[in-house]
Order: C-alpha cells, then structure tokens, then sequence
C-alpha cells in the first residue's frame, strides 16, 4: 500500500500499528513511547492519506472511517508532530507546501464581507459550547503560565494583567480593542486602570454577550462593544490592543491593517498585539483547520510582521515570545471539553464533537512539537513613547497582585 510506504519513510519516533482497510497490519516503530493502533474502514483512505494527509486525516477521524483502537488521539498526533519534519521532506509533501504558500494570498483574502463570513464560521457558534471549555471569562486566547502549575483562571488572569502592564494604562484614556472576544479584556481593562474602552467584534454571538456583560457590571456608559471591522473605525485613541484576531487578517492585509493603526493611535499612544506566529519563514496554514475551524485563517512569521510594521511607519518597543503557554492552555481546554463532552454532543452530534477534539489535540501538539509560538508586540508612533527598560512591565503587574491581594 503506497501510504505504508509512507509511512515508514517518516516515522522514525514512536510506536504505530496501522491496520489498512483490507484488515493488513502494518507496525512501523523505534521501540520508544506507547503504542498506538489505527484502524482504517475506508479504501479511498489508502490512496487520499498519500496526496493530502493533513486535511484527510481529521475528515476520516471525524466521518469515523479512521478510528484509534490503541492509546488515544493525542497519542496518535503527537507521533505525528514529532515526525512531521521529516514529512515535509518527502517529494510529494514539499510540493504540496510550495503550492500552499503560492496559494495562500488567494486563500487569505478577506475583505470585509468575507471576514464577518469567516468571522461567524467559527465564533458564531453556540455561546454554550465555548463555556464548556473556556475558563470563566471566557478567554479564547494563550493564557499566561507563571509557575506552570496555575489554574487556568489564574493563567488568563495572568494574560490580561500581562497585557495591560504593556499598554501603560492611565485613567480616562480611550482604548481601541479590536478583536474584542465575549469582552472579558476590555472589562478587565475599564475596571482595573478607569479606562474607556471601544471593543470591536464581527461576531454576532459575542457581540451581545459582550454588550450584556458590560450592563451587568455597571460599565455600559465607560465600556461599548461595536459589530465593526476594523477598516471601518474611525477616530483617536490613546491605547490599542488586539488578542487572537490577527491571525484572521490575512497576510495580504497586513500593510492596511498597520496603516489603520497608525492612523488611529494617537501621536504618544501605544499599541499591543497578542498573535499566534511561526519560528519558521513565511508558509500557508493547515489545510483542515482552514477547511473546518479557521477559513481565511493563518499564522505569520515575525519577518511577515516586521516588513508591514516597518512600511507603516511605526516603531515595534517590545517584542515577547511565549512558546509552551498556549500548548497548556489547549491541554486545559481538551481537558475540559472530554469532562463535557455529553453536554458538547447534546448541543450538536457525535461528528462535530469528533471534530472538536481533533481540533484541540492537533493545535496542542502543533505548539508542542511544531513550528507554532505566540508573540506579544507592542507598538508605538514615537521612540519615546514607552520607558527604555522593561522594569515598568513588572512593577505594574507587582502593583497591581498586590492591590487585589490587599482587596481580598
């Protein structure tokens, strides 16, 4: 079978047993790590895992013509990630990734109508189902892991507290939050520092759970949540911040998305984008979170960043890399979601619930394994607009423990 011969010409980690669809068995292993056996129920599978895997691959795992029958999904994928390096270099798999990044200014068009499609492809799902796994604000971002062993409340606290310390927060000051969730940041923002802040969301769903969660607090009159683009806001602000969104920009957007910045930053004001990124040079994105999870979806290289921040004219004061954090949050999240899966079923079916896991096991290990980071940059128009040394960042986020410490 050809994807046997595939197979064993790349993993070299770790122990798989793949029984095809005739009932043959196959082991391939390096006697290292706990075995994982596949069972294929499909024979369109033999030849469609040879010519697209990555997409292949979660469609047979979620339609079940590709089930685990020894050691778990994640198992299965981690073998993978690690051994998807030598993949990449096999003939067939290095075309198909050269063909991708040729394609992916096709694929990453997202003008505004296609962004708000995109956009409600994936958080205009079901508000239960993001409950399920979030944890209670409702953070759909990288936590942030001091110690390594927080919950994942204290970790997302951490995040938000993290982020504001780099905006330089002072009461009244106007904060752009473009990307702005279930509105859990920009609430943070208002009533930790007295800030005013303007969110920004496509999505429908977060949108009114955001405009109610602003109610509920008391803060509708300092804390407003438009469904806008952010090509379409006008005006100045002090402060900007964007978590999670840029990667739904698309990389052909990346000038005009910088430009729009530039003009509505304020002339000593500061900006904050949170981003998932690659370690490695510009490439395309996975072809099933594209297909499923993500369309119009990627992640850039900091060189990709860096070029359409140097032609906006803005000056990049800080630039912070976290590496394993977001590979903890998502173990916290499919932890979560098995614990919930029955409720997960209930709101849709077995398929999308398939669907989900394979989502959260595949980025897990795409962080741990994989070329996948997440950076923090903070921007400015002025050179002079943030301290020269980062000690700032820390003293605020002390301040500030240590005000909530004295509260509690």
């Amino acid at each position: 079978m050809l994807f046997s011969h595939t197979i064993r010409q790349f993993i070299q980690g770790g122990t798989i047993r793949l029984i095809d669809a005739n009932g043959k068995s196959y082991v391939y292993s390096d006697g290292e790590g706990p075995p994982v056996t596949v069972r294929l129920h499909d024979r369109s599978l033999h030849r469609k895992l040879v010519f697209s895997p990555a997409l292949r691959i979660g469609e047979a795992y979620m339609n079940g013509t590709l089930t685990i029958e020894e050691g778990t999904l994640y198992d299965f994928l981690d073998i993978c990630a690690r051994n998807y390096r030598r993949f990449e270099s096999l003939p067939l798999p290095a075309l198909m990734l050269k063909l991708g990044r040729v394609l992916r200014y096709l694929y990453q068009f997202n003008p505004v109508s296609r962004a708000r499609a995109n956009v409600a492809h994936h958080y205009d799902l079901n508000g239960e189902l993001y409950r399920l796994f979030l944890d209670e604000d409702q953070q759909y971002s990288c936590a942030y892991y001091l110690s390594g062993n927080e919950s994942l409340e204290i970790a997302q606290h951490n995040k938000k507290r993290h982020i504001a310390a780099k905006l330089l927060l002072e009461p009244g000051q106007k904060v752009l939050d473009i990307g702005s969730g279930w509105g859990g940041l920009g609430l943070f923002l208002a009533e930790t520092a007295g800030v005013d802040v303007t969110g920004l969301t496509l999505s429908e769903e977060q949108h009114r759970a955001s405009e109610a969660r602003a109610r509920r607090a008391g803060l509708a009159k300092r804390v407003r949540f438009l469904l806008k683009d952010y090509r379409e806001e006008t005006g100045s602000y002090d402060r900007i911040v964007s978590v999670g969104m840029f990667e739904h920009v698309g990389v052909g957007h990346y000038r005009s998305f910088f430009e729009t910045v530039r003009e509505l930053l304020s002339n000593d004001g500061v900006m904050l984008l949170h981003s998932i990124g690659r370690m490695e040079p510009p490439g395309g994105t996975n072809a099933w979170i594209r297909k499923y999870i993500f369309p119009g979806g990627y992640t850039p290289a900091l060189s990709e960043v860096m070029a359409a921040v140097e032609k906006a004219g803005l000056w990049v004061t800080d630039v912070e890399v976290l590496r394993l954090h977001y590979a903890d949050t998502l173990r916290e999240w499919r932890r979560r979601f098995q614990l919930n899966r029955d409720k997960a079923k209930e709101i849709y079916d077995e398929r999308f619930c398939r669907m989900w896991e394979f989502y959260l096991v595949g980025c897990e290990v795409a962080f741990r394994h994989m070329d996948q980071m997440v950076f923090q940059m903070q921007l400015a128009k002025r050179q002079d607009a943030v301290p020269l040394t980062r000690d700032y960042i820390t003293d605020w986020e002390r301040s500030e423990a240590g005000r909530i410490s004295a509260q509690a």
